[in-house]
């Protein structure tokens, strides 16, 4: 089956395409409008879909099951009778022509309901398999547009423009994260810190940052504390890792208060280093719990060339309870909603300066 013909079933779903729970008509809209890319820029072999080489669609379902059965840490937590799906996928796959094996793989991997999993063509196009519903909820509630409106001064920059901050005019002092991404950039923070190390309380704000590296929130968290902080549990293939503790870093300790704003698009080593500020006796978080996904994905070849993203590990929080799908929930729970963003009000940032004050 041709390009053209995959993009007519990912737009009419038949009897052969399950429906995926949540947000699932945005997953497969989404999909099809990258394959109609795919279509129209026809040099581009294996943009989307497998480009011309015959694929076994069969062997690429197998693999795809055996892969998540050796490393996948969620299933009995989630309820997934993964040897159950087993047949009914390599029925599919065994029905399937051509790039008709990507809907399969995407159903498949779309049944973990996990934010870390998704599909990676041999074009190096990632499609994710699964939205988690409290991120779809917050994902527009935040707008760091609005956010200036509370400031008499023009934010500044720094971190190859991933960290924004300044005085405020109460003297507190804010620092937005974007992200936690690995880099030197993060290096930055020392320095802005040290440039609000006399406000009377600072606001960490982390909403709508989907995460990143344990090294670069370690790189934060560690200029909160005093003493060596101990990790919360993780496993790995049923195995409780030994992680040593994080301990105090930078030139200084910020040792005013702290809030910590977030959201529900919060996700994966935003969940972690949330977890941790939680542990500071001078930390309030504040806002919406996070997205629940902490595990640890890695990238799986299959025989066509394509990748298939799995979580492997599974974070706990302090309480042993598992991030995946629970999140992080705040000290102080404030809903900021969409309308609240387009109203040009901040509810949560509100709040956070209230607290401080």
């Amino acid at each position: 089956m041709g390009l053209f013909h995959l993009r007519k079933r990912l737009f009419h779903t038949g009897s052969h395409i399950r429906s995926v729970k949540t947000t699932s008509h945005r997953l497969r809209y989404g999909l099809a409008i990258l394959v109609f890319f795919a279509i129209i820029v026809p040099a581009c072999s294996d943009l989307i879909v497998g480009g011309p080489d015959p694929v076994d669609n069969v062997a690429e379902i197998e693999a795809a099951w055996r892969i998540t059965k050796s490393v996948y840490p969620y299933f009995q937590f989630k309820g997934i009778n993964w040897e159950s799906l087993h047949p009914l996928y390599r029925v599919r796959a065994e029905q399937s022509s051509g790039d008709e094996i990507f809907v399969v793989l995407f159903d498949l991997l779309a049944e973990l309901k996990d934010g870390h999993v998704g599909l990676r063509t041999k074009g190096g196009y990632y499609v994710q398999a699964y939205q988690p519903p409290r991120s779809v909820r917050d994902r527009f509630a935040f707008d760091p547009l609005v956010v200036r409106k509370y400031f008499d001064r023009e934010l500044k920059l720094a971190g190859e423009k991933r960290i924004e901050y300044e005085r405020m005019s109460s003297n507190l002092g804010y620092i937005r994260l974007s992200t936690f991404t690995s880099g030197s950039w993060i290096l930055e923070f020392d320095a802005v810190l040290s440039y609000l190390r006399g406000t009377d309380g600072l606001i960490l704000d982390v909403r709508n940052n989907g995460g990143g590296s344990d090294h670069t929130t370690d790189v934060v968290v560690s200029r909160f504390i005093d003493a060596p902080l101990p990790r919360a549990p993780g496993f790995v293939n049923g195995q409780l890792q030994s992680r040593q503790p994080l301990q105090p870093g930078g030139g200084f300790r910020y040792a005013h208060r702290v809030v910590v704003l977030i959201n529900g698009v919060c996700f994966s080593a935003t969940e972690g280093f949330v977890e941790m500020m939680k542990q500071i006796a001078t930390v309030t978080v504040l806002g919406d719990t996070t997205g629940g996904g902490s595990g640890a994905p890695e990238y799986f070849s299959l025989p066509s060339g394509r990748e298939i993203r799995i979580s492997t590990k599974d974070f706990r929080r302090y309480d042993g309870e598992p991030i995946e799908w629970n999140g992080v929930p705040p000290h102080i729970r404030v809903v900021q909603t969409e309308t609240d963003a387009r109203s040009g009000r901040d509810r949560q940032l509100e709040q956070a300066i209230a607290v401080l004050k």
